[in-house]
């Protein structure tokens, strides 16, 4: 059987997608830098309960690596790549901005490459809902412009989109990229409000809350995302017949090209979901309200009716149950 890349394989997303993907019966190669952007040993943990599954192996290399990139390519044969590997989070990029450029923009051009001279029949690729940046109607669209990023990360992102349609354009390599909202779940990241809060209420600290708890995100479940993962990558995009460079349309092409949001259509305040972590944990939070961070939007909300439509899916899993299962993850995993 021919072989899966899933890049970002010690990730959180790309564990939980290697995983369903071994589980359906896929050979599965993880490719991972076990960076120290957060705790190696988490990374570490979500590979151990991967190499126990048959059909999977692991390479750990670098995406800026060039030369180590195309040897992956040639020597693996790859059917399909997910693409979730990229230095995360909007914050940093303020603070070490030259780690996304080389991890995201010339780490995804060697993937793109490697696509390209090796027959890969679909590229997907992790975009994200930060590309949305100063837009304000909502919900968030992928039918709308997105010219105005508020991030470096997000800059970056938007960016693997624009590269990804051009190689589709030019080399005919069907790409689509998912705009993912706001992740969480169990094993999710430590850098992400969620693990964070949970460590600080447990420990008896008090909790950074942003934007004084006022902002809303679209929070989505890992178990929804990764089912909308899957699904779209069985679907190989084919040119929009009906696309217009007259009237251009961001979500579509005359390439085999598309957008995905995969959210949950159902934004959430700050301030409840904190007040359903408190009731998951049984403990109150003793909240430091600040103000907005740059980089930061007020509100997110995906307008998921294209997924629907042609993966006949949306996330629907609430915050309730969804971070129960991580609160009851976290005890299990952290013995406490």
């Amino acid at each position: 059987m021919s072989k899966i890349l899933v890049t970002g394989a010690a990730g959180f997303i790309g564990f939980h997608l290697a995983k369903r993907l071994l589980e359906r019966g896929e050979r599965v190669v993880g490719f991972d830098s076990l960076n120290d952007y957060y705790d190696v040993s988490l990374k570490e943990a979500r590979l151990r309960q991967l190499e126990g599954i048959e059909g999977f192996s692991f390479v750990r290399g670098d995406l800026s690596d060039r030369e180590g990139m195309a040897r992956l390519f040639a020597e693996q044969g790859f059917r399909k790549v997910v693409h979730l590997a990229a230095q995360a989070g909007v914050r940093y990029s303020l603070v070490n901005p030259h780690a996304y450029i080389d991890s995201n923009i010339a780490g995804f051009m060697n993937i793109l490459e490697g696509c390209r001279h090796n027959g890969v029949e679909h590229l997907v690729y992790a975009s994200s809902s930060s590309v949305y940046g100063a837009n304000t109607r909502m919900p968030f669209s992928v039918h709308h412009n997105v010219d105005h990023p508020v991030s470096l990360y997000a800059a970056t992102k938007k960016a693997n989109e624009l590269m990804a349609h051009t190689y589709a354009s030019l080399y005919r390599l069907p790409c689509t990229g998912l705009r993912f909202f706001t992740v969480y779940g169990p094993w999710g990241r430590p850098d992400m409000a969620l693990f964070l809060f949970t460590r600080a209420i447990l420990e008896g600290r008090p909790i950074e809350v942003y934007n004084e708890g006022r902002m809303k995100r679209d929070f989505t479940y890992i178990d929804d995302i990764v089912e909308g993962v899957i699904r779209v990558t069985d679907l190989t995009p084919e040119p929009n017949p009906a696309w217009t460079g007259d009237a251009p349309d961001p979500g579509t092409s005359c390439a085999p090209y598309r957008i995905y949001n995969i959210g949950n259509n159902s934004p959430v305040e700050l301030l409840r979901f904190i007040e359903v972590l408190e009731e998951k944990l049984g403990r109150k939070a003793v909240r430091n309200l600040l103000p907005i961070q740059p980089g930061d939007v007020p509100a997110t909300c995906a307008d998921v009716d294209d997924l629907i439509r042609d993966a006949d899916f949306a996330p629907t899993t609430g915050i309730e149950d969804g971070i129960g299962k991580f609160v009851e993850w976290y005890r299990e995993y952290y013995k406490c």
